[in-house]
């Protein structure tokens, strides 16, 4: 797995914003790809109507929604991150771009979000013929993502995240609805889980991505769940991405990956190159010391994912 980037993505100047052009700076020099422009993909997903209220946001630089700002690049950016996360669907590459998207929904945006980047290409693959699993470890829920998909039983959802936390939701009784039942699976950590809990829910729902049985595996891979991360209350090491890496290389053929969150510069680039190096089958990169989950923290994530798997055990077996 290489890193696909351009330029382009600098281009969406949001100022001191959380979401800024820093998270991929801070990641040293990086080789240009020639991407493709993923304007004409937009409406595998989004309705006309936003993507016109987005250009036009954009070529005023208004903000879309409290969260999420725009600049005159901003529509090129999003465009080329949407271009960029298909190039990498086809090579099995992972697409170092910006703005995130798992939080926008068809008809608008949402925590820092503007076009949702997998919904997308999945809808795409999908379109294909394609059975398709969406592994989405990001801190925060992938809402939009999620809502995209919840009633589909040709992608499966699979999100690792914070509960209570932005955008809200992700409980464990949400795991579909008609011939999508049984094809959400939330994994929600209590604030102040660390490694622990983080790889206990990776190696448990593992087994429902494998049942599945996906011709792809579409990565959210999102890093604030790191414990310096500035947005959420998570505690887990840049140890952990480069475990999950290894998992995905090991259990799955085809796959390929698109940066949602990750917020602390200094850290970010420990998280990601780990991941890069887990899935490439290298040794990792950077070691941090382990964390460890108090017992509060433990005990309310046994509750959950048991749960969890009462709900899902109609659907799929542990």
């Amino acid at each position: 797995m290489n890193l696909i980037y351009h330029k382009v993505f600098l281009g969406h100047n949001t100022g001191m914003h959380p979401e800024n052009s820093k998270r991929l700076k801070c990641l040293g020099p990086l080789s240009e790809t020639e991407i493709i422009n993923g304007e004409s993909y937009l409406e595998f997903l989004h309705t006309k109507d936003y993507i016109k209220r987005v250009k036009m946001a954009c070529s005023c630089e208004e903000q879309l929604d409290p969260d999420t700002v725009t600049s005159l690049g901003s529509y090129s950016a999003a465009i080329y991150a949407v271009g960029a996360t298909i190039m990498a669907s086809d090579t099995g590459d992972f697409a170092i771009v910006r703005p995130p998207g798992h939080h926008a929904h068809p008809d608008h945006s949402s925590g820092f979000c503007i076009f949702n980047n997998i919904a997308i290409t999945a809808s795409k693959l999908a379109k294909e013929g394609k059975r398709v699993l969406i592994f989405d470890f990001d801190g925060h829920l992938g809402d939009g993502t999620s809502k995209i998909f919840y009633t589909s039983d040709q992608v499966l959802y699979w999100s690792i995240h914070q509960y209570p936390a932005f955008p809200g939701g992700g409980y464990t009784d949400e795991i579909g609805e008609g011939k999508g039942k049984g094809f959400t699976v939330n994994a929600p950590l209590p604030p102040g889980s660390g490694d622990d809990i983080f790889m206990s829910a990776v190696d448990t729902f593992l087994t429902v991505a494998k049942q599945f049985d996906p011709d792809i595996v579409a990565v959210s891979a999102g890093f604030d769940a790191h414990l310096y991360d500035l947005l959420l209350d998570l505690r887990v090491s840049a140890n952990s991405f480069y475990k999950v890496g290894m998992v995905l290389r090991k259990n799955f053929r085809n796959i390929f990956a698109t940066l949602e969150g990750g917020y602390n510069v200094e850290y970010l680039p420990k998280c990601i190159y780990n991941f890069l190096a887990g899935i490439n089958g290298k040794a990792a990169i950077y070691k941090e010391e382990e964390t460890t989950s108090a017992r509060a923290a433990w005990e309310e994530y046994i509750l959950r994912e048991g749960i969890a798997i009462n709900n899902l055990s109609n659907y799929w077996k542990f």
